[in-house]
């Protein structure tokens, strides 16, 4: 599951308005899918996630905060993204090793000055996206970060920082 720090940081980069059309891809629990969807009361969310287990705790969180405006879809991407509507931001949290024919699918359906925000966990896959972006660059606008969360945990009468993976933030918006 994406970490609240992560979700916070990645919903304010995918600028998501009440009526937007939202993809999140490779969805896992559906945690940013269902923010998303609390954040687009009168769009639509599309969950996409390609293991049945993922896809039924999309669902279950979906009815567990009452969001009815996410579909989760079962479909290994970019199959499942073809007969989607436009999207005015994309949420990718998993690529499956398909990042480029991924984007190569979702860049003609993004609405202009629509947004994409990938979370990579790997420098393989940050990478991947700076060097999509930069070949791109006619169609696209890019920034990355990179961010370190540290928890406090109590052991004793201690506390001691234990520090989560960093991950690194992706946000690209059509030209």
């Amino acid at each position: 599951m994406t970490k609240q720090e992560i979700r916070i940081l990645s919903l304010v980069k995918a600028r998501i308005k009440p009526d937007a059309v939202v993809y999140d891809i490779g969805a896992g629990t559906g945690s940013l899918s269902v923010e998303a969807a609390r954040l687009a009361p009168q769009g639509e969310v599309y969950a996409i996630e390609r293991t049945p287990a993922g896809i039924n705790l999309i669902r279950a969180n979906a009815a567990n905060f009452g969001v009815t405006n996410l579909k989760a879809i079962q479909a290994e991407a970019p199959e499942g993204l073809a007969k989607l509507p436009a999207a005015d931001a994309v949420l990718i949290g998993g690529t499956g090793s398909k990042l480029v024919e991924i984007m190569d699918t979702i860049t003609p359906k993004l609405k202009p000055e629509g947004r994409i925000v990938f979370n990579c966990i790997t420098i393989q896959t940050l990478m991947q996206c700076i060097d999509y972006m930069r070949s791109h660059s006619d169609e696209y606008i890019y920034e990355a970060i990179q961010v370190q969360v540290t928890r406090l945990q109590q052991v004793g009468t201690y506390d001691m920082a234990k520090a989560n993976n960093p991950i690194y933030i992706v946000t690209c918006w059509k030209k």
